[in-house]
């Protein structure tokens, strides 16, 4: 592995930086007119999820989901899989639904062979606009990792990281690799009851512009209110972590969006972080 240089700046890095700098200002451009209503994105759906069934959920149940809830586009991605059948399942469903779905690639070792070559390709030539690596099934070790992180830095797309509440491994990569977007799933831990903790990634948030905070499986719904005041709702994104059979897909999409809905925010605050700040991010 070679650590990314600290001098000078390169005009890649430059122009990183201006971006995480800008997205503030790129999600008030974006935002939808006022006589329209805003776009709503879920930014976190599972093809298959990584519960001990590891349920899978076809594209057509996942649009579904999201026309009955008033969802306009969700990113995509299959976990529990090698990396090459997260392409395989991201990219067929988003040939089935191609202005409903964005689909990313799930990064994952494979003992037998190196899986960079089939991640590089799946974001230049294949139309994915993102990775996400899971602590569940992939060590944040810098040998495992930093290559993964060092690609999305080059390509300009963002990772998603379940991070598993592994603070010090967060602020390592988020340091390491100052052009890469990482989007830290949950605030920090899934389901997370420990303020202290959540408000180390808020921390971290604030001392490093190239990461955003992903809101889904957020039960402290006030430190989603804190981080706003904080970082602002340009460096928040909503995504419901589903589908969700329970009690059904369309009843666990609208409670996941009601959270952010019925908070102490501006409108603008709660349309940034319901899909202006992905819009922004992916740049679509």
């Amino acid at each position: 592995m070679t650590t990314q240089e600290s001098s000078p700046v390169t005009r890649r890095r430059f122009l990183g930086i201006s971006a995480a700098a800008g997205l503030g200002m790129l999600a008030a451009d974006t935002a939808a007119p006022q006589n329209n209503p805003p776009l709503i994105i879920d930014a976190h759906v599972h093809l298959k999820h990584g519960d001990v069934a590891r349920t899978e959920y076809s594209p057509e149940t996942i649009v579904a989901t999201m026309d009955k809830a008033g969802i306009a586009k969700s990113v995509v991605f299959a976990m529990s899989t090698s990396t090459q059948r997260s392409i395989e399942m991201a990219e067929s469903a988003v040939k089935r639904y191609p202005d409903r779905l964005i689909p990313y690639v799930y990064a994952l070792p494979n003992y037998e062979r190196p899986v960079i070559k089939e991640i590089e390709q799946a974001l230049s030539t294949r139309g994915f606009r993102g990775i996400k690596i899971h602590v569940g099934e992939c060590t944040l070790a810098d040998y495992v990792v930093d290559p993964v992180l060092k690609l999305a830095g080059k390509c300009g797309v963002p990772c998603l990281i379940d991070c598993g509440g592994k603070y010090d491994a967060a602020k390592r990569m988020a340091e390491k690799f100052p052009d890469t977007f990482l989007i830290i799933a949950h605030m920090g831990r899934y389901l997370c009851t420990d303020k202290k903790l959540v408000e180390t990634f808020i921390g971290l948030a604030e001392s490093c512009r190239n990461v955003f905070l992903d809101v889904s499986g957020v039960v402290l719904l006030d430190m989603i209110e804190e981080a706003v005041r904080r970082i602002g709702s340009s460096r928040l994104i909503w995504g419901s972590d589903g589908p969700d059979k329970k009690p059904d897909t369309v009843s666990y999409a609208c409670a996941e969006l009601a959270k952010i809905q019925h908070l102490s925010l501006s409108d603008k605050d709660k349309n940034n972080i319901l899909g202006q700040t992905i819009l922004s991010l992916l740049r679509l």
